[in-house]
């Protein structure tokens, strides 16, 4: 059988599959800074939550690099959206790992400020947005890891990729962190 998904820790869960389908209090969308839809991620999960998340985020005016804003899931199997905007890699210098971090930890600031206990996370800026994979990765772990220690409202983060070899490269960057 092949291999979808593990455990980190009671509260830490690496998967592989498709974000629109899981049943967690919010999903969180790579979203652009209009957050009116675009590609990847941002596309599949605006044509699951159906049209009303593009009305509903009409209203919220956009959304800064590195922040977060929450909506209702609509049609997902998810309660809310939460949408935040990844950085656009450019070479490494332009502050790209701390705005990323960012939207881990915004995200999960949303998340604790509207008492939801489980959310799933994409891989942010690892697409058309440039940033280098394992990169990401490092700093997606290790900001959800520090913002759990810190805080016990959530229970349950899903870090969940897309593609079978995403999330091959996500858990050899978690054996390599772990290693150290």
């Amino acid at each position: 059988m092949e291999d979808r998904g593990f455990n980190i820790d009671s509260k830490i869960h690496l998967e592989q599959g498709d974000i629109t389908l899981l049943k967690v209090d919010a999903i969180v969308n790579a979203a652009n800074n209009s957050l009116l839809g675009g590609g990847g991620v941002d596309g599949a999960i605006h044509r699951a939550a159906g049209p009303q998340l593009l009305e509903f985020n009409r209203k919220l005016g956009g959304c800064n690099t590195g922040d977060a804003k929450i909506s209702p899931g609509f049609n997902l199997p998810a309660q809310f959206v939460i949408s935040t905007v990844g950085p656009i890699w450019k070479d490494g210098s332009h502050h790209e790992d701390d705005l990323l971090a960012s939207c881990y930890h915004r995200s999960l600031e949303v998340a604790v400020e509207n008492n939801l206990t489980s959310i799933a996370f994409p891989s942010i800026s690892t697409g058309v947005y440039g940033f280098p994979f394992e990169r990401a990765c490092k700093i997606a772990l290790s900001t959800v890891n520090a913002f759990l220690n810190d805080n016990q409202t959530i229970q349950k983060v899903i870090l969940i990729t897309f593609s079978h070899e995403d999330y091959l490269a996500m858990k050899k960057v978690y054996a390599q962190m772990k290693a150290q």
